[in-house]
C-alpha cells in the first residue's frame, strides 16, 4: 500500500524521485485499514488545490481498488503521522455460528466452528486492560519494549450475529491485537480458564496457550491525534 501511494504521488506531482510516506503504523500482512494516516514532506506552492490533488490521486488509483485515499490536507506544524498519535483503534470480526456464514464478508471476518461465550470474552478483555508488559501477546523484537497501555477492549454481537472486538491502546506491538483476540477465544470456548490466562498475562512471556488469530479479521479503524496546538 505504501509503495502504491508513493508511486501515485510521484506520478501526479511529476517528482524527479519517489517521495517517502511516513505512516501512523504498519499493520501485519493481511490486516485491513479504514483509518490509516500518512504524511509526506513536499515543497509545494501554498496555492496548491488539495481537492484537485485528491481527485487526481484517486483517479490514478482506480486500477488498484484495494487502496483508496479519503482525504488530503495540509498538516499543521509539528505533525508526524507516526509519532504524534495519542492512541490507535482496531476492530476484529469473528463469526462462531455455522448457519450464519456469509461468503460475501469472508475477506474481513474470521469463521470458527466453536460456539463462544461473549460474557466470558468480555471478562477476559476487561482483565487485560491497563498499563502492563504485554510480552505474552507480542512477537518480541530486539531492543523494543512490550509495555503498552491497553485503554479499551470490549466485545459485542451485531445484528448479523458477528462478534466484534473493539480495542484502543497508546500503541500496539507486533501481532498484539490478534493474540489478545486469540486469548479471548480460548477462554470463550472454555479451553482455557480465566485464572490461567491471568497467570500467562502476568508472566509476560510468549506462550502456546492461545493462538494468534488470522490477519484478515482485523482492521485499523482510527488513529487519534492531539489538538493541533499540542503537536510537536
Amino acid at each position: 500500500v505504501q509503495g502504491t501511494l508513493e508511486d501515485a504521488l510521484t506520478t501526479v506531482l511529476r517528482l524527479t524521485e519517489v517521495t517517502r510516506l511516513v505512516v501512523a503504523g504498519r499493520t501485519d500482512a493481511g490486516v485491513h485499514a479504514t483509518g490509516q494516516v500518512a504524511h509526506v514532506d513536499l515543497d509545494l506552492d501554498d496555492g496548491v488545490d488539495l481537492i484537485r490533488l485528491t481527485r487526481r490521486l484517486s483517479s490514478l488509483l482506480r486500477s488498484t481498488p484495494d487502496v483508496v485515499i479519503k482525504n488530503v490536507t495540509r498538516a499543521p506544524d509539528g505533525f508526524d503521522a507516526r509519532f504524534s498519535p495519542l492512541a490507535r483503534r482496531y476492530e476484529y470480526r469473528l463469526l462462531d455460528r455455522e448457519e450464519l456464514r456469509n461468503p460475501l464478508v469472508r475477506h474481513r471476518t474470521v469463521w470458527t466452528s466453536t460456539p463462544l461465550d461473549i460474557d466470558l470474552m468480555n471478562e477476559t478483555a476487561s482483565s487485560l486492560i491497563g498499563l502492563r508488559d504485554f510480552g505474552a501477546f507480542c512477537k518480541p523484537r530486539e531492543g523494543a519494549t512490550t509495555i503498552r497501555e491497553l485503554q479499551q477492549f470490549t466485545w459485542m454481537r451485531d445484528d448479523t450475529g458477528t462478534l466484534i472486538a473493539r480495542l484502543q491502546a497508546d500503541a500496539f506491538c507486533h501481532s498484539m491485537v490478534r493474540a489478545l483476540v486469540g486469548a479471548c477465544v480460548e477462554v470463550g470456548s472454555a479451553r482455557l480458564a480465566l485464572s490461567e490466562l491471568g497467570d500467562v498475562r502476568d508472566a509476560a512471556q510468549r506462550t502456546s496457550d492461545f493462538k494468534i488469530m488470522p490477519a484478515h479479521g482485523l482492521t485499523l479503524t482510527e488513529v487519534i491525534y492531539p489538538p493541533d496546538e499540542q503537536l510537536g
